[in-house]
This record gives structure tokens, sequence and C-alpha cells, in this order.
């Protein structure tokens, strides 16, 4: 049930997977001590927060600091229809289960099943709503006849896993993985926010046209676009492109001379386009989770956008 101070929260449904996601998916890097240390029975009351506001659906990755076990000690309350769970399945080096360093990821339907198999003992469920084979460097071994996605597919057939896709960067990656036929929905990060739209035309007309589901990682710049000085923010966060470090600060200035939020403007900015589904974000503490929610509940006028447009025109 909402509180008064805290609007609904809107959803979509996430393409052919049939899921109703709010627009918002809660992304548990924010709880898993990268961006500050936030203790478990925090992290916690911030997952039942959630549930509660709508925000139930929980995006969540080994390589995300601690927030997988995090994660799990809150769903040990929580009834598992209640909420909505999408993993990730790293394939960033050879390290242990693909996490970040150096080699050569272990691409094989072998480890994939050993993997998800551990990750949910891990979070204490029986099955994952959706699974994301997450930044293969090369996608030939990803898509082989033995490799992570007919693992995945082995996995879906058990139930196992419910809806299978891919989460990176390159889109011609993405159009691969649509091409397929077999994936479910995708995630692309870094390419559909204020500065940069290169997801229009590089995957969403290609996702749209298959049916497939679309989340869309740093819709907020790796916070860039919350509402403080991007300059500050990208210094706390060890954020390093000066180049949109500075364009983000034109708009940050552009919202305080007018008195709209930046936040705001950024997430109404993502929900414009119907293709995007979900805009994943992590939060810290319940105070950014509702900031979140309320600048995603509440669209701005169209006079706005005019004057966005017209301040901002698109590249």
């Amino acid at each position: 049930m909402n509180t008064p101070a805290t609007p609904a929260v809107p959803r979509r449904v996430l393409g052919k997977t049939g899921l109703s996601i709010p627009v918002i998916p809660f992304g548990t890097q924010g709880f898993g001590n990268h961006f500050g240390f936030v203790a478990d029975e925090d992290a916690v009351a911030l997952v039942e927060h959630a549930v509660a506001l709508g925000v139930n659906h929980f995006d969540c990755a080994r390589c995300y600091g601690d927030s997988l076990r995090k994660l799990g000690l809150a769903l040990r309350a929580i009834p598992r229809q209640d909420v909505i769970i999408t993993g990730r399945l790293c394939c960033h080096s050879g390290a242990s289960w693909g996490g970040y360093g150096d080699g050569a990821p272990d691409f094989s339907a072998e480890r994939v099943v050993r993997d998800v198999e551990d990750q949910l003992a891990i979070l204490g469920i029986d099955h994952f709503d959706g699974m994301l084979i997450h930044d293969p460097p090369r996608m030939e071994p990803a898509l082989a006849k033995d490799g992570t996605l007919a693992g995945l597919l082995s996995l879906k057939a058990r139930d196992v896993v419910r809806n299978v896709g891919f989460g990176m960067r390159p889109h011609e990656f993405h159009r691969q993985a649509i091409a397929t036929g077999d994936v479910d929905f995708l995630l692309c990060f870094s390419d559909y926010h204020l500065l940069r739209q290169s997801a229009a035309d590089g995957v969403l007309a290609a996702a749209d046209a298959a049916g497939v589901g679309v989340m869309n990682g740093w819709s907020i710049l790796r916070g860039l676009f919350t509402g403080g000085d991007p300059a500050e923010t990208a210094r706390l966060g060890n954020y390093r492109n000066e180049e949109d470090i500075a364009a983000a600060r034109e708009r940050w200035l552009w919202c305080r001379d007018r008195g709209i939020d930046l936040l705001q403007l950024a997430l109404q900015f993502c929900l414009r386009e119907a293709r995007i589904h979900g805009n994943p974000i992590g939060s810290l503490n319940a105070a950014q989770l509702e900031q979140n929610i309320r600048a995603a509940a509440t669209p701005l006028d169209e006079s706005t956008w005019t004057a966005y447009e017209g301040a901002f025109p698109a590249h």
C-alpha cells in the first residue's frame, strides 16, 4: 500500500515476458556498498519498503558488491509471488563466476547451470523471473551450440529461469541476440538518457519489432542527473567523462534557473520513449527511493519539453 506522501509508481509490460514491472526497477547495486556502506538490516528494511511502495522488481548481479546476499536476507520475509527478480550471468572475465578481472570468461552451458543454481541458493528462491547474460566481450561463444544462451534455455525449459536475454553495451550484440528469436528481454546502458539516445536506432526499433522487452541502464548517468551539482556527483562516484560532466552541468543549471527537478526531467525524458519498459535505479536509503518514485510518477507539461528541446536540440 502506498503512503500518502508517495504516489503510485507507473508500470509497463516488459515485452513478451508478460511481466508488469515498475518503470524504475530497483537496481540492487544501490545497497551493494559500491556507493556507500549499507548495513544488512538497512538493506532488508529498504527492500521491504520498496515492495510496499510498488517497486517490487529487483535487478541483481554477483558483481554488485554484497547485494545478492543482502537481497536474499530480505526475501526470507517476502512472499515470492510479491516480487520480480531478474539476475545477471556475469561474463566480464575469467575471474570467479565471470566477475571483473583478467582472462576469458567461461561461456559453457555447464557453467551457466552451476552459476544460476548457486545464485538461487544465495537468494533462497526457486526461480528467476529473468536472467541476463551480462557484458559478454564476444557473442560467438555466448551463442554457440553449447554456450551461455543454450545453458539458459535449458534452465528455461526446467522453469528455473522464466525469461532470458542479454545485458550489454554494443548494439550490434543486441541485434544478434534478437535475431536468434530466443531472447525475451534486453538491457542497454548509457545510451538512452538526456545526453545520448543512440539506443533508439541501435536497438529499440529491432526490439520493438520482435516484441522484446527493454530495460535502460544508466538513465540517470551514474547519478549525474539526481539533482545535485553533477561535477560533485561525478567526483564522489569516480565518474571521469569530462564531456558528460560538462553537458550534465549545463542541464542542471538550466533546470535550477527554472525551478525544475533535474531527476524528474531525466526520468520523464526516458519515460517518453514507450519502447523502454524499465529504467533500473539503485537507492541507498528510503529517501532516495521515494525521490525516484516521485520523479517517475510526476510528468512534466509539454511547455517544459518545448523549452528543453529548444535549449538542447537532439543530435
